[in-house]
């Protein structure tokens, strides 16, 4: 029988079995209680090898690495040899770089193209910003960071794994549109988000700041983050939106709104992942029926091998100019700012 720390949040119990029902509330907690594979994903950049080289060049220094099935540059290790993973000379080199497995998805969905100009609207750390650029690393891609350390967090990460083609701005996501009004051919928003999906049992850190309150303040900033994507996209442009959270407020409640606020500015494309992992989006949650559209989005619920997460892709099916307001339904054209 599963042993729930005294100190988790039996509010967060009590939400998600009454969303979910029991018996995936189980196999959300299962996935809390397993003991998370790390994940890691070849540098094109630095490393030229087949993963297959680095997986035995880690064999030989003692880490036992694995390769993934759905992906020919990913591969983990098992959770006690991460710290072994992290001081090898392939990290520290940036030859390859450890992600989390489901935090892989959202690039590999936008499906960048090496000719594109790409927005990353949330880039720090960077691991989807390296990533990107070791898929097209002719590109150009702007990455865009309002937490000032966490932008030079960001340069840094770039420069050790040998990125070039990335221009960094400290500046707020919410306001890009402004700027760069249908600019960019794709842009990823893996938004900041409450997290839920990569909390542990045995890590009182990871759960230990949650309360409803937190969800509140991200989906405000969501779909604020969101609203300027749009209007930063290109007619006929690609846009991924992901977080790590499973509240459906954070989810399919902010795909929701931006299919209300854009009307036919705006559709839903299917996501062609399929794993044990995967779970239908949620129709409705209590507030009403949702945009059929929203259910070809991709949940996923936590496991070894994944921590739960959220991906959405959009396609921009006309200019959304005039602005709309961030705040309002289809139809309010005009009533936003104007330019």
């Amino acid at each position: 029988m599963r042993a729930i720390p005294t100190d988790f949040p039996e509010r967060f119990l009590e939400r998600y079995t009454r969303l979910f029902g029991a018996r995936t509330m189980d196999r959300i907690m299962d996935g809390f209680e397993a003991s998370r594979q790390t994940w890691f994903r070849t540098n094109p950049l630095k490393e030229s090898r087949d993963l297959d080289d680095v997986i035995e060049e880690l064999s030989s220094n003692g880490v036992e690495a694995h390769p993934a099935v759905d992906w020919s540059d990913a591969g983990c290790v098992a959770r006690e040899d991460r710290n072994a993973l992290l001081a090898s000379s392939v990290v520290e080199e940036g030859r390859i770089y450890v992600q989390g497995f489901a935090s892989q998805l959202p690039v590999r969905v936008l499906e960048p193209e090496a000719e594109d100009t790409l927005l990353d609207l949330a880039a720090a750390p960077g691991s989807k910003t390296i990533q990107l650029a070791g898929v097209v690393p002719t590109a150009d891609i702007a990455a865009v960071e309002i937490v000032r350390k966490r932008m030079f967090r960001l340069k840094d990460n770039l420069q050790r794994h040998g990125v070039s083609n990335v221009r960094v701005f400290h500046q707020d996501g919410t306001k890009v549109w402004r700027y760069r009004p249908e600019h960019f051919d794709r842009i990823l928003l893996d938004a900041p988000c409450s997290s839920e999906g990569r909390f542990q049992l045995d890590d009182p850190d990871s759960y230990g700041f949650w309360s409803p309150g937190k969800t509140k303040e991200m989906v405000r900033r969501q779909r604020r983050l969101l609203f300027s994507a749009v209007h930063a996209l290109k007619p006929g442009g690609t846009l991924v939106y992901s977080t790590c959270s499973l509240a459906p407020e954070e989810n399919e409640g902010v795909v929701n709104h931006a299919l209300e606020t854009f009307g036919d500015c705006l559709d839903i494309e299917p996501i062609a992942f399929e794993a044990p992992e995967r779970l239908d989006a949620m129709e409705d949650w209590g507030k009403g029926a949702m945009d059929p559209r929203v259910g070809l989005s991709c949940r996923l619920l936590p496991s070894e091998r994944m921590e739960g997460f959220f991906v959405a892709r959009f396609r921009k099916t006309a200019t959304s100019s005039p602005p709309l307001n961030p705040h309002g339904k289809s139809g309010n054209r005009g009533k936003g700012r104007k330019r």
